[in-house]
C-alpha cells in the first residue's frame, strides 16, 4: 500500500509560505518553487540504494559510498510540473526527463492525454512524477496511467500542495504509489481550487492568466 509523506523540514514551510503569498511575483515564485524541489528531492530520495567502494583520499584509503547505479526519471506533467524539474536535477543531474501532458475535456471534464515521451528503459527507472497541486487527482491520476501503459513499474508522486480528495483518488486508483507533499491543505472549492492552496501555480509560475 502507498504511504503519504508530509514533509514538515523548517525550510521547506519557510519557503511554501512565500509561495502561497500573492504579492509573491513571478520571478520569486518560480526560484522558491525551484529551491523548494530540490529540498524535497533531498527527502524522496532517501531511500536510494548504495554499494561500498574504495577511494584513494589524499591521505589514505577510504571505504565509502556511491549510488548503486538506479536509474531514475523525472516526470512532469505539463506545463506547471516544469518549475520543479531543474531544483530536483541540482541532486541527481544523471536522471532521464520524461514529459506527460494533459488537457481536461470541456464536456467531461476527464483528463485526455495528448502528449507523451518517456526515456526508451522504462521498465529499469524509478520515475518520480511532479506537478505543484494535487487537487482533484484527476490529472494525477491519468497521468500515472500513462507511465504504467507504457511499462513503468516503480513511481512516486511529488508535489507542493495537496488536498484529501486527490491524495485519497491516487490511493484509491494506484494504491502502490507513494504520495510527497510539501503540505495537506483543508480542501477543495466549489471551484475545484486547493483552498487555501496557491492558486493556479501555472499561472503564476509563467505569468499567465
Amino acid at each position: 500500500m502507498g504511504k503519504v509523506y508530509v514533509f514538515d523540514h523548517p525550510l521547506i514551510q519557510h519557503k511554501l509560505t512565500f509561495i502561497r503569498d500573492k504579492e509573491t511575483g513571478t520571478k520569486e515564485f518560480r526560484e522558491l518553487v525551484d529551491e523548494v524541489s530540490t529540498l524535497m528531492a533531498f527527502e524522496i530520495t532517501r531511500d536510494l540504494p548504495v554499494e561500498d567502494i574504495d577511494v584513494e583520499t589524499p591521505v589514505s584509503h577510504a571505504k565509502s559510498k556511491t549510488l548503486a547505479g538506479k536509474k531514475l526519471g523525472i516526470v512532469p506533467i505539463l506545463r506547471a510540473g516544469l518549475g520543479m524539474v531543474d531544483g530536483i536535477l541540482k541532486l541527481i543531474p544523471a536522471a532521464k526527463v520524461g514529459h506527460v501532458g494533459l488537457y481536461r475535456d470541456p464536456e467531461t471534464l476527464k483528463p485526455i492525454e495528448y502528449y507523451v515521451k518517456l526515456p526508451s528503459d522504462v521498465e529499469e527507472r524509478d520515475f518520480i512524477l511532479v506537478d505543484p497541486m494535487l487537487a482533484t487527482g484527476g490529472s494525477a491520476v491519468e497521468a500515472i496511467n500513462s507511465l504504467k501503459k507504457r511499462g513503468a513499474v516503480s513511481i512516486k508522486f511529488m508535489c507542493l500542495v495537496a488536498c484529501p480528495e486527490g491524495v485519497d483518488a491516487i490511493k484509491e486508483a494506484h494504491p502502490d504509489v507513494d504520495i510527497f507533499i510539501a503540505a495537506l491543505d483543508e480542501k477543495l472549492n466549489e471551484k475545484g481550487y486547493i483552498v487555501p492552496g496557491l492558486g493556479d501555480a501555472g499561472d503564476r509560475l509563467y505569468g499567465t492568466k
